[in-house]
């Protein structure tokens, strides 16, 4: 594994958290959304990661494996006046927990912060190296 393999993992994980908090971000815009297009309310995904081991061709890191949607029952609230209550009354909301999706907001941002920080490290490292054949 050479020293250059480490951006390539670093990358790749990088790539992966700013799928991860885009994917937050969505969640968190449809926390209160009661029906999309197809008549259903929002349901709440997350990102699938895959670790990808070295190769070959000694490449390593993280990619995207899939995005999943939850499975946990919408939100139900009884408001018979609403134009989008069933014949019961309730109102049927996403199942986005916001308290949830601010937890994985902030687990993505510092896996990222993490990894600008490890590529920062190797650079000096490299440059420390350079410098010492000077």
């Amino acid at each position: 594994m050479s020293m250059f393999s480490i951006f390539n993992v670093s990358g790749s994980a990088i790539s992966a958290q700013s799928m991860r908090l885009n994917v937050v971000a969505s969640n968190l815009a449809n926390t209160d959304a009661v029906a999309g297009p197809d008549g259903q309310a929002y349901k709440s995904r997350q990102v699938i990661f895959q670790t990808v081991p070295m190769g070959n061709n000694a490449t390593a890191g993280v990619k995207v494996n899939g995005i999943s949607e939850s499975n946990e029952p919408f939100k139900r609230v009884h408001n018979p006046n609403h134009p989008s209550a069933d014949a019961q009354g309730y109102v049927s909301y996403s199942n986005v927990n916001p308290v949830e999706e601010m937890v994985n907001m902030i687990s993505a941002s510092r896996s990222y912060q993490n990894n600008v920080e490890v590529m920062n490290t190797a650079k000096t490292l490299l440059l420390k190296t350079l410098q010492m054949g000077q």
